[in-house]
């Protein structure tokens, strides 16, 4: 991708009202369509490479600009920044851990993990928390763990299944009802001949987590 990119997403972000992105959408068009769908396919690429489960195409990945704004406090017809999922399914999956990528004008997000949690599997993940406890902490301990993604985020359930309470002391993530990672960088490191490769790094940090929950939660292997 290039500046021209960002510069669409800062203009967006300041002025999100449908004259402006009408007066804008040959630009819009030109960098959604022509940097960042090919930017997100050779992501898929590159991410397959170490985790070849993920989708295939840019299009199953790529989520629209349009907000759905009928129950919406924010009226904002669009979304000031260019997003997607990559993952087993990719954006038709959003509950299998995957790798989620976000460019706005000033930031990119790179995130993953098990954000979508319906009550059976988040029961399973914390089983399976509970049977891997070293597994799991020496995972999120590792250093380049920590240097990508710093910690594991989530909201946190207030109770907790009696089975569970023993551990929470030791580990007290299990008490999270949400179970993912979110770095938020420069949005200049989409920017440039390295920027997929630097983009992928982080994807491959992340997978051991990503598997950890997908076995868990979903079953996986």
């Amino acid at each position: 991708m290039t500046v021209e990119t960002l510069n669409f997403l800062l203009g967006l972000g300041q002025n999100n009202n449908r004259e402006w992105f009408e007066k804008n959408k040959p630009t819009y068009e030109k960098v959604y369509k022509k940097e960042f769908t090919p930017f997100i396919q050779n992501l898929i690429d590159e991410v397959k490479k170490f985790d070849p489960s993920v989708n295939d195409l840019a299009k199953d990945s790529l989520f629209r600009i349009y907000r759905d704004v009928r129950f919406a406090k924010d009226k904002s017809p669009y979304k000031d920044h260019f997003s997607a999922s990559v993952s087993k399914g990719g954006k038709k999956n959003p509950d299998y851990p995957g790798y989620y990528i976000q460019l706005s004008g000033g930031m990119l997000m790179i995130g993953g993990g098990a954000y979508f949690l319906e009550k059976d599997k988040l029961f399973k993940a914390r089983q399976h928390i509970l049977n891997n406890q070293n597994t799991f902490m020496e995972l999120i301990a590792q250093p380049d763990f920590i240097t990508h993604f710093e910690a594991v985020k989530g909201e946190k359930n207030v109770r907790i299944e009696q089975e569970f309470k023993e551990i929470s002391d030791k580990v007290p993530l299990i008490m999270n009802k949400q179970f993912y990672v979110m770095a938020e960088l420069d949005p200049n490191l989409a920017i440039g001949e390295n920027a997929v490769k630097s983009v992928a790094k982080y994807c491959e940090v992340m997978k051991p987590f990503n598997d950890f929950f997908a076995e868990g939660a979903f079953g996986d292997n």
